[in-house]
């Protein structure tokens, strides 16, 4: 009878130690990280870091997708493969341990926690009635395939240009080149 008295009673996101040692701190005051977890598991790996006691965020939008017989309006991810979790390095074990998760997202060995402020615009956008689509990350000065529109083929640099983007074309033998206004859209990192 003594045991179970000091027995702490666990309530999941609360910020107390949970048995698996998940949260050590208050929630809020642990940094977020983005976790790999198997393709088709992002639901699935936050529910069971949910009920672990872990505060999980694994954004998801709205997609119309086309059968021969139907339509239908599905949930997917909006980052395949990644779902965040607000947890600290003593934490990992039990989170690494959770069904899909593959690893913790590091650089150099070293875990990066994701900016606290990504992750409130994330929130935010999600949480909104705005359609979200997914995109690639798209870098000014990096090299570039577009992959729509007239121009499908062309090879080239991106550049900003007022509120759009434009793809730079060059002739390294002539030290020329040539740039054409294009939609976002169109292009995909190469």
């Amino acid at each position: 009878m003594l045991q179970r008295a000091s027995e702490e009673l666990i309530i999941p996101g609360s910020g107390t130690e949970s048995p698996a040692g998940a949260n050590l701190a208050p929630a809020t005051l642990l940094p977020w990280y983005a976790l790999r977890v198997r393709s088709n598991f992002e639901k699935k790996s936050a529910v069971l870091l949910r009920h672990k006691g872990f505060e999980e965020f694994a954004p998801l939008y709205h997609a119309r997708r086309y059968w021969s017989d139907r339509v239908k309006l599905v949930e997917l991810p909006l980052f395949p493969g990644y779902v965040f979790c607000r947890c600290n390095e003593q934490s990992w074990l039990p989170v690494v341990q959770t069904a899909g998760v593959v690893n913790v997202v590091a650089f150099g060995g070293k875990a990066a926690p994701v900016d606290e402020g990504e992750i409130a615009s994330l929130r935010s956008l999600v949480n909104s009635s705005v359609p979200l689509v997914t995109r690639a990350f798209l870098q000014v000065g990096r090299r570039v395939l577009i992959k729509h529109g007239p121009l499908a083929g062309v090879e080239g640099i991106l550049e900003e240009f007022r509120k759009g983007y434009r793809i730079v074309v060059s002739i390294s033998l002539l030290q020329r080149s040539v740039s054409a206004e294009i939609d976002a859209e169109w292009v995909a990192a190469v």
